[in-house]
C-alpha cells in the first residue's frame, strides 16, 4: 500500500487526466514538427529560427517542455509505488522510494528549467 507521505496527495483520476492531456500535447507538437519539416525539405537554419523564435511556438514548445516533465513524473511515480515496496524490498522502501522521488522531482525539475533557458534564452 502506498503511504501518504509518497503519494504527495493526488487522485488517480488526476494524474490519469493529466497524462492523457500531456500526452495530446505531445503527439500535437510532433505532428506539428513532422509537418513543418515535411512541407519545407529545404529547412534553412534562418526558417527554423524564425519558426522557434515566434511567441506562438515558444508557448507551444513550453506547453510541450512541461507536459513531458508531467508524463514522465507520473509514470515514474507510478513505477516507483508499484516496484518499490516493503513486499519487494522490505522495511526500508518507504525510505529508498521518498530518495527516488526526490530524485526525479529533482531531476525533472532541472531539466524544465534547462529547456526553458534554452527556449526562452534567459
Amino acid at each position: 500500500m502506498v503511504t501518504s507521505i509518497t503519494s504527495l496527495g493526488r487522485s488517480g483520476l488526476s494524474d490519469w487526466m493529466l497524462q492523457r492531456v500531456a500526452a495530446a500535447v505531445m503527439t500535437a507538437y510532433v505532428i506539428f514538427i513532422t509537418a513543418y519539416l515535411m512541407v519545407n525539405p529545404d529547412l534553412s537554419y534562418e526558417q527554423w529560427r524564425g519558426l522557434h523564435s515566434s511567441l506562438p511556438m515558444r508557448m507551444f514548445s513550453l506547453m510541450t517542455i512541461l507536459s513531458i516533465a508531467a508524463h514522465a513524473w507520473i509514470g515514474m511515480w507510478c513505477v516507483f509505488t508499484d516496484y518499490v515496496t516493503v513486499r519487494l524490498i522490505g522495511p526500508k522502501a518507504t525510505i529508498v522510494r521518498i530518495f527516488f522521488q526526490l530524485s526525479m522531482i529533482t531531476i525533472t525539475l532541472l531539466y524544465v528549467v534547462w529547456a526553458i533557458d534554452i527556449l526562452w534564452g534567459m
